[in-house]
């Protein structure tokens, strides 16, 4: 089965913990803390295959949890890093944010990755926290958590060549005939449900990937047919063949047909009418087939598409096959690659650890619960009350000047906040002291 989009959750692993612990040794008096950091958690990397042809491997494990860091030893020994989950994709895959939409990576070439999900760092250990005023600290981090997020998976097939046109005009043949790839071929609509690839290599040693598009029909951009699922294989290519039946026994007219395959192209993308396309009029070993191309050229010389080349050729008997893979190579040679995407680059969004600048302004929510507690809510807050140990006095109290010098104590006085009101972060609740 191809599949060539799917969802997927990738889950980075949770940094360990920190640690408060002491040296205690014999004939060592006062040895300070010794508490060490955890490891760091695994992070999610996508990496590509080029063994990998279409996302079925995702179609029943579509969950990707990487492992914790472990937690601080002591001794001021760090816990042991998390190993990264690598996970395999095919040449050709972009991958997006399911709730932003932007784009993270665009993998094409073998053996690239990229991270898309960042482990979280290991919390420090009591041993960082030592002062000239606090010698014994008892406060200790907890581990940093992994990013969670959902990402889209879709594949987009590398071909520098496209093949279009409507159902049964002749593309699978054609990919046969010129390429070694054995696409299923019938005398009906729809024959090819997924696209199809092959290699094309030429007597002057240049060589070029071309592929097979189905399922393109009039109304398909609204979902007749197949519809525009598979449109999204074209938008790598640099040239497009565009195959328009000559034959007639449709009774079908080929210039009517060429307009509302150019038609549906500009409602998926007008940029793909930028590429150039060469017109190749196929079936020319049928009787009515020359006739029916002098009707098409004198139709097309009044369009914009005027000056494109016109090819004839016929797949069974290999006229002008040669003269069309020339053609399309020096066409792909002067014909630079276009930008797959507009105005958008992709940028891996990796987890940022939590420091406070004192003149960036923290980004919060305060608002009331049916019960009357104060509920916070912000990715910094939240990160900060994960990362705080709740087992020991002087981290809650450490956690309370971070608030304080968010700026909490005092948009929760703005919003009505008195002396003994809940408030909850996260899991945590306690009692606002004024």
């Amino acid at each position: 089965m191809f599949i060539d989009q799917i969802t997927i959750t990738v889950k980075a692993g949770k940094g360990g913990d920190g640690t408060v612990a002491f040296r205690r040794e014999k004939f060592v008096p006062l040895g300070g803390p010794a508490g060490g950091d955890g490891g760091r958690g695994g992070s999610i990397i996508l990496k590509v295959d080029e063994g990998l042809r279409t996302l079925m491997d995702f179609r029943y494990h579509h969950i990707f949890k990487a492992k914790n860091g472990e937690r601080g030893m002591n001794k001021g020994m760090t816990g042991r890093g998390a190993k990264d989950t690598i996970i395999s994709v095919p040449p050709g895959t972009t991958v997006r944010d399911e709730k932003s939409g932007q784009l993270l990576a665009d993998l094409v070439a073998d053996q690239q990755a990229v991270v898309i999900a960042q482990g979280g760092r290991g919390g420090r250990g009591n041993i960082h926290f030592a002062s000239p005023k606090n010698p014994a600290p008892e406060i200790s981090e907890n581990g940093e958590p992994g990013v969670e997020r959902r990402v889209t998976l879709e594949l987009k097939v590398l071909a520098d060549v496209g093949l279009i046109g409507f159902p049964s005009v002749g593309k699978s043949t054609l990919l046969s005939v010129i390429t070694s790839a054995k696409p299923k071929i019938g005398a009906y609509h729809f024959t090819t449900l997924v696209p199809n690839l092959g290699m094309v290599s030429l007597e002057d040693g240049r060589s070029f990937a071309v592929a097979d598009m189905p399922g393109l029909i009039e109304g398909a951009a609204n979902g007749v047919g197949l519809g525009i699922e598979f449109l999204r294989h074209i938008e790598r290519t640099r040239v497009l063949l565009h195959l328009v039946d000559m034959s007639g026994t449709d009774e079908e007219d080929p210039f009517a047909d060429f307009g509302k395959i150019n038609d549906e192209l500009a409602k998926y993308d007008p940029n793909l009418l930028k590429r150039p396309q060469i017109i190749v009029a196929t079936k020319m070993d049928l009787p009515t087939s020359a006739e029916h191309l002098a009707e098409f050229k004198a139709k097309i010389a009044e369009t914009d598409y005027r000056d494109s080349l016109i090819l004839p050729i016929s797949a069974v008997t290999h006229a002008g096959l040669k003269q069309l893979l020339q053609e399309t190579a020096d066409c792909l040679d002067a014909t630079p690659a276009f930008p797959l995407y507009q105005d958008e680059e992709p940028v891996t969004e990796e987890a940022t650890l939590y420091r406070f600048d004192p003149d960036q302004k923290p980004n919060f929510t305060i608002e009331q619960d049916e019960t009357g507690a104060f509920v916070i809510h912000g990715e910094q807050v939240e990160k900060l009350y994960q990362m705080t140990d709740l087992q020991h006095d002087e981290s809650l109290m450490r956690f309370a000047r971070q608030l304080r010098g968010m700026g909490i104590d005092e948009a929760l006085r703005a919003a009505g906040a008195k002396n003994g009101d809940l408030v909850q972060i996260d899991e945590f609740r306690f009692e606002f002291v004024d």
